[in-house]
């Protein structure tokens, strides 16, 4: 259950990353884009992480920071973030904590079992940290666009 409602300030929380200690307050004073995504190194979240790097300057531009968040561990995103030469945070969530604030755990169809796993989702947080947008189940085609596009439109 999503405890993230559009149009309010999202509850503080701190997490670690690949870029040390990453928190709502810390975010302040900028549009941030919170993307999750369910493992490094699979196909889809790899297209997804090189779509923001690809794209990662003209956030930059906006002022708006990118961080991506899956349950791995700092040693799986430190390697993703070399491999793929990742200029963003990643925060390693094996707790749990920030997919539950956010909503994003969901029991998925893997091989025919059910099994519990991150929805990837994206969500748009501005410069008071309030929710500004959310997207659900994405798909990765062209999704990165969209976000830019609504950062664009939001400043």
């Amino acid at each position: 259950m999503s405890q993230v409602t559009l149009g309010k300030a999202i509850p503080p929380f701190k997490a670690v990353s690949t870029h040390g200690d990453i928190s709502l307050e810390g975010l302040r004073g900028h549009l941030a884009v919170l993307y999750f995504y369910p493992k490094d190194n699979t196909p889809g979240c790899t297209t997804q992480a090189q779509d923001f790097r690809d794209r990662y300057q003209e956030f930059v531009d906006t002022g708006c920071h990118i961080i991506g968040v899956s349950r791995d561990s700092l040693k799986s995103h430190t390697g993703f973030t070399d491999k793929q030469e990742l200029p963003f945070p990643l925060i390693s969530d094996d707790s749990e904590a920030l997919c539950e604030l956010f909503g994003v755990m969901k029991l998925k169809n893997m091989y025919g079992k059910q099994v519990r796993g991150i929805e990837r989702s994206t969500f748009l947080i501005d410069s008071h940290g309030v929710l500004l947008r959310e997207w659900r189940g994405v798909r990765v085609p062209g999704h990165v666009d969209e976000v830019l596009q609504t950062v664009r439109d939001s400043i």
